[in-house]
């Protein structure tokens, strides 16, 4: 698990394709690796990957047919800047959101604008995943955890401060360039839970009315 605080920027140094998967090493003067073993996930740009082998600087993983063709890690080439962060600690501070590294689906950014010192980017989102992007609900972009500003119909906006525009690849963006999405988990949880009292005649699932019966709503 991960959540959406990125820890460093990193940039492809290799990129080795074969018809299984390809062989990705990514090096960062500026992610701390003294503390990995081989196996260790790390959210490239929000894709959970396995490290197999890794130096004083960077590290390696596969990555299979099957995210490259789901993810943007496809279009990846060498010197291109992704955003790194290492899997969740029991210990540590969630100052993001509870994030799985599991890509739903690719968002195309709209358009970019000035807001202040902040970026307006507005995205596209596939019809299937506009469901689970509420306003001021959680989505992850490209590995970083961004509260919704507004959405309309499929699409929907973020605001991006100075120290993620830095901090990220998020900045570096231009319109028409797409990024991983994930959006929030617990939402697919709760959408499952009503259509499952739907199909059961709401014999065990959840429902307005026990939520209405249980004192939550009015």
């Amino acid at each position: 698990m991960f959540t959406g605080i990125i820890e460093a920027k990193g940039e492809v140094t290799s990129l080795e394709k074969s018809n299984a998967s390809c062989q990705l090493v990514i090096h960062s003067d500026s992610l701390q690796l003294g503390d990995l073993s081989i196996g260790d996930s790390i959210a490239v740009n929000g894709v959970c990957l396995t490290v197999t082998a890794f130096g004083k600087n960077s590290f390696q993983a596969d990555v299979s047919n099957e995210t490259l063709a789901c993810s943007t890690l496809g279009a990846l080439a060498i010197g291109a800047q992704v955003n790194l962060e290492k899997a969740l600690r029991a210990d540590s501070r969630l100052g993001g959101h509870i994030v799985s590294g599991h890509v739903d689906g690719l968002a195309r950014l709209l358009s970019k604008e000035t807001d202040g010192d902040s970026l307006a980017l507005w995205f596209s989102s596939p019809g299937e995943l506009s469901l689970y992007i509420a306003r001021k609900g959680s989505v992850c972009l490209d590995g970083v955890s961004l509260t919704v500003n507004a959405v309309r119909g499929d699409d929907f906006s973020v605001n991006i401060i100075p120290h993620t525009a830095s901090a990220t690849n998020i900045g570096l963006l231009e319109t028409g360039d797409c990024v991983n999405l994930e959006v929030d988990l617990f939402s697919r949880y709760l959408e499952r839970m009503f259509n499952k009292a739907s199909d059961d005649g709401d014999q065990y699932g959840l429902s307005l009315a026990k939520l209405k019966a249980s004192g939550f709503i009015k």
